[in-house]
């Protein structure tokens, strides 16, 4: 099957696609490795249409590594507020670091020392280092992994077959021409061959794929099992003192928003009301005593492997002195002082709850 007029057949036929038909992406203008860079982290998980206006504004703040490296990090998760997926700003804003102090602030070109950066797995690093200097590494992103699958008839999971994926996209890749089919391998899967009623007619490789010649488009890739996700309850405080501030605490640096700015609380537990749970997660957090009041808002919020309900009240504070027993740090602040922190993105929408009702009664 994989002679080499074959393959070559394959690379030309998709490259000649790509010259018509790819997508005019503004990191696709350049070849500076930085801004390469940043569009592939934030396309981890992140579809192309919300990633462009983040692109523009994240190089318009942080135009070069050492800026990046040396702006707060509290400064570039409030850049990246409402991308998600945080841990992502934090290893940008580490790996900045790194190459600043181990290459003096420009981005390396070898494999093995991008890897080593914070946040780059092998796609990512194939990614960058073909388009940037057209080095001939191959890649394995969700799409592509879609598209060979379909072109080969795999039998399995993706994800049971990852060696044999990366031996197929090692031995398809165009070594002369890798920018270009990188780029056009990874069009392919998100404007043809798409999870769902894939454009199978306007493929390239529709005479060489497994998939379309046996019309099994809908049954490959397989599917692992799927198990329904976790839903947790919250008890969520905002916290009003007398002179009319709100408290909010800083997550951990390490985890699930580290970082962020949130509104306290936690789990409910079995058998345990919206109030207590309340009352309960703020002495334990915070070492305060609060009133719980009336209801602001309900929210339903999904992550990657669990969903959440937010059950958000106004709490009034009683007594005691505000300690970061379980957070980074604390802090009153003004209702309109919220749009200066970042904050998860649940919770802007708690702000504009408060907001709402802030200014209805000013």
């Amino acid at each position: 099957m994989w002679q080499g007029w074959e393959v070559e057949t394959w690379d030309r036929s998709l490259r000649e696609w790509y010259q018509r038909h790819g997508r005019a992406l503004p990191w696709r203008k350049t070849t500076d490795p930085y801004a390469i860079w940043v569009s592939e982290i934030m396309l981890q998980q992140t579809q192309v249409k919300t990633v462009i206006p983040y692109y523009y504004r994240w190089l318009e703040r942080f135009p070069d590594i050492p800026t990046l490296a040396n702006s707060p990090l509290q400064l570039v998760l409030k850049q990246w507020e409402g991308l998600g997926y945080y841990a992502r700003a934090r290893n940008l804003h580490r790996a900045a670091q790194k190459v600043v102090e181990d290459y003096q602030g420009v981005f390396p070109d070898r494999f093995s020392d991008v890897l080593s950066l914070p946040g780059i797995g092998r796609t990512t690093a194939g990614g960058i280092l073909s388009a940037a200097f057209n080095q001939p590494i191959s890649i394995l992103d969700g799409n592509v992994k879609r598209v060979l699958a379909r072109l080969v008839g795999l039998k399995t999971p993706p994800k049971k077959a990852i060696n044999q994926l990366w031996e197929l996209s090692d031995r398809l890749l165009d070594r002369d021409h890798p920018r270009e089919y990188n780029q056009a391998l990874m069009d392919l899967g998100a404007t043809i061959c798409t999870p769902k009623q894939p454009s199978c007619l306007l493929c390239p490789w529709r005479d060489f794929c497994y998939a379309f010649q046996s019309n099994l488009q809908t049954q490959i890739p397989m599917r692992e099992p799927s198990t329904p996700l976790p839903h947790k309850q919250i008890g969520v405080a905002v916290i009003w003192n007398d002179q009319g501030e709100v408290l909010i605490d800083r997550r951990l640096e390490e985890g699930l928003l580290g970082g962020l700015w949130e509104f306290p609380g936690g789990k409910i537990e079995a058998n345990e009301t919206i109030p207590d749970c309340i009352k309960r997660e703020i002495k334990e957090e915070l070492g305060i005593s609060i009133e719980v009041g009336d209801h602001l808002i309900t929210l339903n919020h999904a992550y990657t492997h669990f969903r959440v309900t937010l059950n958000v009240y106004h709490c009034r504070y009683l007594a005691g002195e505000p300690q970061p027993i379980e957070c980074e740090e604390i802090r009153w602040v003004k209702p309109e002082q919220l749009s200066q922190f970042p904050f998860p993105k649940a919770n802007t929408k708690i702000i504009d709850a408060i907001l709402n009702q802030f200014n209805s009664i000013v």
